[in-house]
């Protein structure tokens, strides 16, 4: 299993925009090969309410970065999504736990 993780710094004022936006691109990654879960968090620290984190689930790394960047669902996603975003997201991978309590 492998975790995208993603911090989504939205632009101020813009985030309920940006929730019904996910709700329509939710069912665009959900449905791709590989696809495993997705969570959406709300950063609860002060001066931070526009910042999201991003965790999907993958049965593998080239199911996102393969697959999905490559499928015209990601074409969609990117319409609906990416330009709330500033600055851009980085996107990083994480492989197994290396350790859990």
């Amino acid at each position: 299993m492998i975790l995208e993780s993603a911090l989504l710094d939205v632009l101020p004022g813009r985030e309920d925009e940006f929730l019904a936006a996910f709700a329509q691109a939710r069912p665009l990654i959900a449905v791709q090969e590989g696809f495993r879960s997705l969570r959406l968090r709300r950063c609860l620290d002060q001066g931070r309410t526009s910042r999201f984190l991003l965790q999907v689930e993958w049965e593998t790394l080239e199911n996102h970065t393969e697959g999905f960047r490559r499928s015209a669902e990601y074409q969609q996603w990117r319409a609906l999504l990416h330009h709330f975003y500033e600055p851009f997201p980085e996107v990083e991978h994480y492989g197994e736990p290396v350790l859990e309590a």
